[in-house]
């Protein structure tokens, strides 16, 4: 049986990791992105604005400065949508605060057979698996503890990983990745 978790455990988790916590984005779009004014800003064509002083900034600034890593490989169609368009412009802001983006074309994803799900990766050692409904609003977050899932978690992790290219890198070949 699944064992969900609220919203406020989930976000305390990206406190108590103690070394990596790993994502990989599957979804061609975001609810909660679509939501914020930076990116109507973005599509707009206007200065998206960040705000590197933020609590979510705060805290991976200082959650990096205790050595701990964030990294995530985001899969991205090729032509991106808006929402991937919007998540590449906003690297340079994961960047800034300590966290390691790549980035990988759909079509390698699916020749690494890698699972179409977003998912968190704390520590190689637990997984929350990313519940969404049909309009991309995030509705749940699943615990996974059991070892053996966590390990194809890691897999997939580590073979992204190994494929994926740094944004900077994915932006200057990517039709639309302005900056």
């Amino acid at each position: 049986m699944a064992e969900f978790i609220g919203f406020g455990e989930f976000d305390e988790m990206f406190e108590t990791f103690e070394h990596t916590a790993w994502r990989l984005e599957t979804r061609r779009a975001y609810r909660s992105d679509e939501e914020t004014e930076t990116y109507q800003r973005f599509m707009q064509g206007r200065d998206v604005g960040y705000d590197l002083n933020d609590p979510w900034c705060a805290s991976r600034r200082e959650q990096s400065a205790l050595g701990k890593r964030f990294e995530r490989v985001r899969i991205v169609d090729d032509p991106p949508t808006p929402g991937q368009l919007y998540l590449l412009d906003g690297a340079r802001r994961n960047a800034a605060v300590g966290e390691d983006i790549r980035n990988l074309r759909r079509s390698d994803a699916e020749g690494l057979r890698l699972p179409a799900e977003d998912f968190w990766l704390f520590d190689s050692r637990v997984a929350t698996l990313l519940h969404f409904d049909g309009a991309d609003r995030l509705t749940g977050v699943e615990l996974i503890t059991d070892p053996v899932k966590v390990v194809r978690y890691c897999q997939a992790r580590d073979a992204a990983w190994h494929h994926a290219v740094a944004t900077r890198q994915f932006q200057a070949v990517s039709p639309g990745g302005r900056r």
